[in-house]
Protein backbone atom coordinates (compact mmCIF):
# COMPACT_ATOMS: atom_id res chain seq x y z
CA UNK A 1 0.00 0.00 0.00
CA UNK A 2 1.09 3.64 -0.93
CA UNK A 3 2.74 5.66 1.83
CA UNK A 4 0.36 6.89 4.35
CA UNK A 5 0.44 9.85 6.96
CA UNK A 6 -1.15 8.90 10.07
CA UNK A 7 -2.09 11.82 12.46
CA UNK A 8 -3.53 12.46 15.87
CA UNK A 9 -4.19 15.76 17.89
CA UNK A 10 -4.13 16.68 21.36
CA UNK A 11 -6.60 19.42 21.90
CA UNK A 12 -7.87 21.97 24.89
CA UNK A 13 -11.62 20.45 23.34
CA UNK A 14 -13.63 18.93 20.37
CA UNK A 15 -13.86 21.59 18.11
CA UNK A 16 -11.39 24.11 16.86
CA UNK A 17 -12.03 28.00 17.57
CA UNK A 18 -9.69 30.71 18.83
CA UNK A 19 -10.54 29.28 22.52
CA UNK A 20 -10.11 25.83 21.41
CA UNK A 21 -6.87 24.74 19.94
CA UNK A 22 -4.40 21.36 19.83
CA UNK A 23 -1.64 21.26 21.72
CA UNK A 24 0.25 18.49 20.63
CA UNK A 25 0.42 16.65 17.31
CA UNK A 26 1.53 13.14 16.18
CA UNK A 27 2.47 12.09 12.45
CA UNK A 28 3.87 8.39 11.46
CA UNK A 29 4.20 7.65 7.91
CA UNK A 30 3.34 4.18 7.27
CA UNK A 31 4.48 2.36 4.27
CA UNK A 32 4.00 -1.46 3.24
CA UNK A 33 2.16 -2.03 6.40
CA UNK A 34 5.23 -0.38 8.66
CA UNK A 35 6.22 2.66 10.41
CA UNK A 36 9.14 4.21 8.83
CA UNK A 37 8.97 7.85 9.34
CA UNK A 38 7.95 10.10 12.48
CA UNK A 39 7.29 13.24 13.68
CA UNK A 40 5.86 14.94 17.04
CA UNK A 41 5.81 17.81 18.70
CA UNK A 42 3.71 19.40 21.65
CA UNK A 43 2.58 22.85 20.46
CA UNK A 44 1.76 26.71 22.00
CA UNK A 45 -1.57 28.38 20.83
CA UNK A 46 -1.74 30.50 23.50
CA UNK A 47 -4.45 29.10 25.22
CA UNK A 48 -4.64 27.38 28.18
CA UNK A 49 -5.65 23.54 29.11
CA UNK A 50 -8.37 23.12 31.42
CA UNK A 51 -7.69 21.23 34.39
CA UNK A 52 -9.91 17.94 33.31
CA UNK A 53 -8.31 17.99 30.03
CA UNK A 54 -4.47 17.98 31.56
CA UNK A 55 -5.73 15.05 33.82
CA UNK A 56 -6.86 12.87 30.12
CA UNK A 57 -3.58 14.06 28.25
CA UNK A 58 -1.07 14.73 31.06
CA UNK A 59 -0.43 17.81 29.02
CA UNK A 60 0.09 20.63 31.38
CA UNK A 61 -0.12 24.46 30.91
CA UNK A 62 3.53 24.47 32.23
CA UNK A 63 4.83 22.02 29.37
CA UNK A 64 2.98 24.28 27.04
CA UNK A 65 4.73 27.28 28.16
CA UNK A 66 8.31 25.90 26.91
CA UNK A 67 6.79 24.34 23.93
CA UNK A 68 7.25 25.97 19.52
CA UNK A 69 4.68 28.15 18.56
CA UNK A 70 1.76 25.97 16.79
CA UNK A 71 2.36 28.10 13.88
CA UNK A 72 6.01 26.95 13.32
CA UNK A 73 5.06 23.02 14.60
CA UNK A 74 1.79 23.49 11.90
CA UNK A 75 5.19 24.80 9.27
CA UNK A 76 7.03 21.88 9.98
CA UNK A 77 3.98 19.37 9.66
CA UNK A 78 3.40 20.59 6.97
CA UNK A 79 6.82 20.13 5.23
CA UNK A 80 6.78 16.55 6.29
CA UNK A 81 3.60 15.42 5.28
CA UNK A 82 3.77 16.55 2.05
CA UNK A 83 1.14 15.21 -0.32
CA UNK A 84 0.98 12.47 1.47
CA UNK A 85 -2.61 11.05 1.56
CA UNK A 86 -4.40 11.15 5.37
CA UNK A 87 -5.99 8.86 7.93
CA UNK A 88 -6.64 9.68 11.64
CA UNK A 89 -8.54 7.26 13.84
CA UNK A 90 -11.80 9.82 13.95
CA UNK A 91 -11.15 11.06 11.13
CA UNK A 92 -13.86 13.96 11.93
CA UNK A 93 -12.07 15.59 14.75
CA UNK A 94 -8.54 15.33 13.44
CA UNK A 95 -9.47 16.74 10.20
CA UNK A 96 -11.33 19.22 11.82
CA UNK A 97 -8.22 20.34 13.77
CA UNK A 98 -5.90 20.17 10.74
CA UNK A 99 -7.90 22.63 8.86
CA UNK A 100 -7.99 25.33 11.34
CA UNK A 101 -4.43 25.16 12.14
CA UNK A 102 -3.41 25.00 8.69
CA UNK A 103 -5.85 27.86 7.88
CA UNK A 104 -4.05 29.85 10.59
CA UNK A 105 -0.73 29.39 8.80
CA UNK A 106 -2.09 29.75 5.28
CA UNK A 107 -2.14 26.67 4.01
CA UNK A 108 -4.70 24.40 2.55
CA UNK A 109 -5.28 20.32 3.17
CA UNK A 110 -4.99 19.24 -0.90
CA UNK A 111 -5.67 15.45 0.35
CA UNK A 112 -8.50 13.70 1.48
CA UNK A 113 -8.87 11.70 5.16
CA UNK A 114 -8.69 8.11 5.87
CA UNK A 115 -10.65 6.96 8.95
CA UNK A 116 -9.24 3.82 10.56
CA UNK A 117 -12.43 3.86 12.99
CA UNK A 118 -14.87 4.29 10.20
CA UNK A 119 -12.77 1.19 8.44
CA UNK A 120 -12.86 -0.76 11.64
CA UNK A 121 -16.71 -0.86 12.05
CA UNK A 122 -17.01 -2.23 8.56
CA UNK A 123 -14.05 -4.77 8.72
CA UNK A 124 -14.26 -5.93 12.64
CA UNK A 125 -17.83 -5.92 13.62
CA UNK A 126 -16.93 -8.26 16.38
CA UNK A 127 -14.97 -6.23 18.01
CA UNK A 128 -16.90 -4.69 21.39
CA UNK A 129 -16.07 -1.27 20.41
CA UNK A 130 -14.32 0.82 17.85
CA UNK A 131 -12.37 3.04 20.07
CA UNK A 132 -8.78 2.90 19.34
CA UNK A 133 -7.75 1.17 22.78
CA UNK A 134 -10.27 -1.45 22.58
CA UNK A 135 -9.27 -2.40 18.93
CA UNK A 136 -6.05 -1.92 19.62
CA UNK A 137 -6.65 -5.18 22.38
CA UNK A 138 -9.33 -7.29 20.27
CA UNK A 139 -6.96 -7.29 17.43
CA UNK A 140 -4.04 -8.43 19.68
CA UNK A 141 -1.64 -5.75 18.49
CA UNK A 142 0.63 -3.49 20.56
CA UNK A 143 -0.13 -0.72 22.88
CA UNK A 144 2.04 2.29 22.14
CA UNK A 145 2.35 3.99 25.62
CA UNK A 146 -0.08 6.15 27.18
CA UNK A 147 -3.55 7.30 25.66
CA UNK A 148 -4.30 10.36 24.81
CA UNK A 149 -0.62 11.03 24.05
CA UNK A 150 -0.03 11.96 20.09
CA UNK A 151 2.66 9.55 19.03
CA UNK A 152 1.00 6.82 21.05
CA UNK A 153 -2.37 7.40 19.40
CA UNK A 154 -0.72 7.68 16.13
CA UNK A 155 0.97 4.85 15.89
CA UNK A 156 -1.67 2.74 16.98
CA UNK A 157 -4.09 3.73 14.87
CA UNK A 158 -0.96 2.97 11.76
CA UNK A 159 -0.92 -0.21 13.28
CA UNK A 160 -4.59 -0.81 13.15
CA UNK A 161 -4.76 0.68 9.92
CA UNK A 162 -1.74 -2.04 8.66
CA UNK A 163 -4.04 -4.79 10.71
CA UNK A 164 -7.16 -3.66 8.32
CA UNK A 165 -5.13 -3.83 5.15
CA UNK A 166 -4.36 -7.54 6.06
CA UNK A 167 -8.03 -8.10 6.84
CA UNK A 168 -8.57 -6.82 3.49
CA UNK A 169 -6.14 -8.97 1.90
CA UNK A 170 -6.92 -12.22 3.80
CA UNK A 171 -10.50 -12.18 4.10
CA UNK A 172 -11.43 -10.33 1.04
CA UNK A 173 -8.77 -11.08 -1.52
CA UNK A 174 -7.76 -7.58 -2.41
CA UNK A 175 -4.35 -7.59 -3.96
CA UNK A 176 -3.91 -4.04 -4.59
CA UNK A 177 -4.51 -1.61 -1.77
CA UNK A 178 -4.86 2.18 -1.93
CA UNK A 179 -6.19 5.15 0.27
CA UNK A 180 -8.62 5.86 -2.88
CA UNK A 181 -10.22 2.16 -1.84
CA UNK A 182 -10.18 3.18 2.13
CA UNK A 183 -11.87 6.37 1.26
CA UNK A 184 -14.48 4.73 0.02
CA UNK A 185 -15.06 1.59 1.60
CA UNK A 186 -15.27 3.83 4.63
CA UNK A 187 -18.52 5.09 3.43
CA UNK A 188 -20.22 1.62 2.41
CA UNK A 189 -23.11 0.29 4.65
CA UNK A 190 -21.56 -2.49 6.60
CA UNK A 191 -24.18 -4.83 5.07
CA UNK A 192 -22.75 -4.16 1.42
CA UNK A 193 -19.18 -4.72 2.63
CA UNK A 194 -18.75 -7.45 0.43
CA UNK A 195 -20.74 -6.50 -2.39
CA UNK A 196 -18.61 -3.60 -2.57
CA UNK A 197 -15.25 -5.51 -2.33
CA UNK A 198 -16.01 -7.57 -5.10
CA UNK A 199 -15.05 -5.22 -8.01
CA UNK A 200 -11.49 -4.84 -6.13
CA UNK A 201 -10.80 -8.18 -6.29
CA UNK A 202 -7.89 -9.94 -8.55
CA UNK A 203 -6.23 -6.77 -9.28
Amino acid sequence: MERIAVIDFETTGISPSSSCRATEIAVVILERGHIVERYQSLMNAGVRVPGFIEQLTGISNAMLRTAPSAEQVMNEVNEFVGITPLLAHNAAFDQKFWDFEMGRIKRTRLQNFACSLLLARRLMPAAPNHKLGTLTTFADLPHTGQAHRAMADAEMAANLTAYLAQQLRQKHGLKELNHDLLCGLQKVPAAKVNEHLKRYRGF
